[in-house]
């Protein structure tokens, strides 16, 4: 059995070694085929970098849609182009437009058409002049009035001027001989008149065409509404919404499904910049000639003035105006519909651009229609921003991100997510024999089951090593002297006797409570310390949890003063701003108290931190003073010597090399008997984890 496959030629339909498991079909791969999309753990892996940086999922996510998605080599999916790469192909597409068309006579083809009108009445003269002479060959009287009537209408046309715009207005006063030239002319005005009047509103031609002198007194009132509503927007006096709805009720024909004033000023911004784009990019003698045309299409002088004056104020109330100019360089002439036609497709392509550049900025990625892009674009742009606009869904989905108001903050299973990124990757620049089991040298009544099996004694936990218990049995019954004494066949019974039980050797199991003081003053983020420090309290966080769920972790942050910070909000950490001081003091006393409570008979504090002490608390007011003072040296050693006194130990990680740094760190180190080490930022989660669980093993 074979079926047809993607590129017309038979595959079998059970390949080998996949029997019974159903047809396949099977196509040469062409690049075209899309392979699955990222999943949310992707997303958020990709922006877990800035998340890190801002502590802000919502600026994370926005950086992300401007960035895109880019997959590493060897992993499943494609590339999600940015917001950027959307933005470059709008840019593109705008350049080959304009690099492949010229404005040059775009009035040509009306001229041409006006002449193949005037050529085909001339000859309609002629004919009827013609056809009248041979019907009265001997009244001479009426072949001198048809004559003269040929001659006089051929000098009508004679006399036509060469300016478009003029010409039609004279041939609108011209009485035609020939109907298929009135035909013609009239079909033509229609043409330009939906082409130019549309371009203000839609169906503007269609509704003064024959229309009654009170119609035209309707669309004047018309116009001049809308001036005066857009004039009130301008003076910085917002029209109120039941003036509008009183507007959109009269006259809503013009601006199908707008509702609100900003929908009218958009509708006639798409409709008129490209007129008046066309307009600013002419020469003057074109643009001349062009407005000459649109005058005489619009026959209604107080209409035209009208509508002259709705521009003036559009232009005005628009941040860019009404219409920029637009240098074609190409080689492909245009006609007036044609280069309408570019012209609106370049506005159209600076509003898209415009929206997504807005939506960058403000997240409102949601708002921009991917049918939009699909049309000015391609289907595959269509695709990419459909993408786009689903990341942040994909994070709600999966339970990794969740709305609060208009905030998009992680959830717990998120956050959980992020720190086990962070720790994994900690954990790939270590050797693999770095971390030992979390446990010290020496055997107790409880923990983990070892490999090796002891002789059960009274008092010990009971973990039967059945196997070994076997062997000693055997080995007993086989060493008896009765059993040696024996011939034939031996007993298939095994008596257990207790000097036979084996037991697994078990090693005892410690917690800790561990307490992290982070330096979160201003030179923490000028020197690029920050960001190191807080995946360090991340994935402390993440591996105590997943690893060691007896121990405590209480993480604090310290600056001018110091504050406990929660472990699920660590992922949206963000600096203090332009906080100052190194309030060690008020840090540690935070601690301490944090582990007094604590039931672990092994506490510590580890310190990040850049500089030397500079505050301190005094009669419940910080203060703060730059060199420190002996004063604040002096209360933060007290607080370290009642560190000392309650049994917990400070270790310290140094981000700095500085001499007073240290100093200090060494008087602290001697007085409480811990440790200090240097670390780079680069290194310091390194450091800080092998600490952490190397010094367990070490005990």
């Amino acid at each position: 059995m074979t079926l047809p496959a993607m590129d017309g030629e038979d595959r079998p339909a059970t390949p080998m070694g996949l029997a019974g498991r159903g047809p396949y079909r099977y196509a040469r791969w062409d690049g075209s085929q899309r392979l699955p999309d990222l999943s949310a753990q992707d997303v958020l892996d990709a922006l877990s970098d800035d998340l890190m940086s801002e502590g802000d999922l919502g600026e994370a996510l926005r950086r992300l849609l401007e960035r895109g998605m880019r997959v590493p080599p060897g992993a499943r999916g494609d590339d999600l182009p940015g917001l950027h790469d959307l933005l470059e192909r709008l840019e593109q597409r705008r350049r080959e437009l304009l690099q492949r068309y010229q404005l040059g006579d775009v009035l040509a083809e009306v001229r041409e058409e006006l002449e193949a009108i005037v050529a085909t009445e001339r000859r309609g003269i002629e004919r009827r002049l013609a056809e009248g002479a041979s019907g009265s060959s001997g009244d001479e009287a009426l072949r001198a009035m048809l004559s003269e009537m040929t001659a006089r209408r051929q000098a009508d046309l004679d006399a036509l001027p060469a300016d478009a715009g003029e010409r039609i207005r004279a041939l609108r006063d011209y009485d035609f001989l020939e109907p298929s030239a009135r035909e013609r002319f009239d079909a033509l005005v229609d043409r330009l008149g939906s082409q130019v009047l549309d371009s203000w509103f839609e169906g503007l031609s269609e509704a003064i065409r024959g229309a009654t002198p009170e119609q035209l007194t309707a669309n004047r009132e018309m116009v001049r509404d809308l001036d005066r509503l857009l004039r009130e927007r301008l003076d910085g006096r917002e029209p109120d919404q039941d003036r509008v709805d009183t507007f959109l009720s009269r006259h809503g024909g013009f601006f199908p499904g707008a509702r609100t004033l900003d929908d009218i000023v958009e509708q006639l911004a798409e409709r008129m910049a490209a007129m008046q784009s066309l307009l600013a990019s002419m020469s003057p003698e074109q643009r001349q000639e062009l407005q000459s045309m649109m005058d005489a299409l619009l026959r209604d002088d107080r209409l035209r003035w009208d509508l002259a004056q709705l521009a003036s104020t559009l232009d005005q109330l628009l941040p860019d105006g009404l219409g920029q100019r637009q240098r074609f360089s190409g080689r492909e002439p245009m006609t007036l519909e044609g280069a309408l036609e570019r012209l609106a497709q370049i506005g159209r392509l600076d509003r898209m651009a415009d929206r997504l550049a807005d939506a960058s900025e403000t997240g409102r990625l949601a708002e921009v229609d991917p049918d939009e892009i699909r049309q000015l674009l391609d289907s595959e742009s269509a695709r990419d921003l459909a993408a786009l606009q689903q990341l942040a869904r994909r994070l709600e989905d999966a339970g990794l991100a969740e709305r609060r108001g208009d905030r998009l903050e992680l959830t717990p299973r998120g956050a959980r997510q992020v720190g086990q990124r962070v720790l994994d990757e900690l954990f790939a620049r270590l050797r693999r024999d770095v971390f030992g089991a979390h446990a010290i040298d020496r055997t107790g009544l409880g923990g983990e089951p070892e490999e090796t099996a002891v002789p059960y004694e009274f008092g010990r936990p009971f973990h039967l090593d059945l196997q070994r218990t076997l062997g000693n049995a055997l080995v007993r019954e086989e060493n008896a002297p009765e059993a040696r004494g024996l011939s034939g066949s031996r007993s298939r019974r095994i008596t257990i006797e207790p000097g036979d039980f084996a037991v697994r050797e078990t090693r005892e199991l410690t917690s800790a409570a561990t307490v992290l003081l982070v330096d979160m003053s201003r030179s923490m983020l000028l020197r690029g310390c920050f960001m190191a420090a807080k995946k360090v309290a991340i994935a402390l966080d993440t591996l105590i949890r997943t690893r060691y769920p007896r121990d405590e972790l209480h993480v604090v942050g310290f600056a001018y003063h110091a504050r406990e910070i929660r472990p699920g909000s660590l992922a949206s950490l963000s600096w203090h701003g332009y906080e100052y001081g190194t309030n060690l003091q008020h840090g540690l006393l935070l601690a301490r108290r944090l582990l007094v409570r604590s039931h672990a008979v092994n506490r510590e504090i580890v310190v990040i931190t850049d500089g030397e002490p500079t505050a301190h608390f005094e009669d419940g007011q910080v203060e703060f003073s730059y060199p420190p003072t002996r004063r604040t040296i002096r209360e933060t050693l007290k607080e370290v010597g009642r560190c000392t006194r309650e049994g917990i130990t400070i270790n310290t990680f140094m981000l700095e090399r500085s001499r007073a740094l240290a100093e200090f760190v060494d008087h602290m180190t001697r007085l409480n008997r811990g440790r200090a080490f240097y670390a780079t930022p680069e290194r310091l989660g390194e450091y800080v984890l092998v600490d952490f669980v190397g010094k367990r093993s070490r005990r």
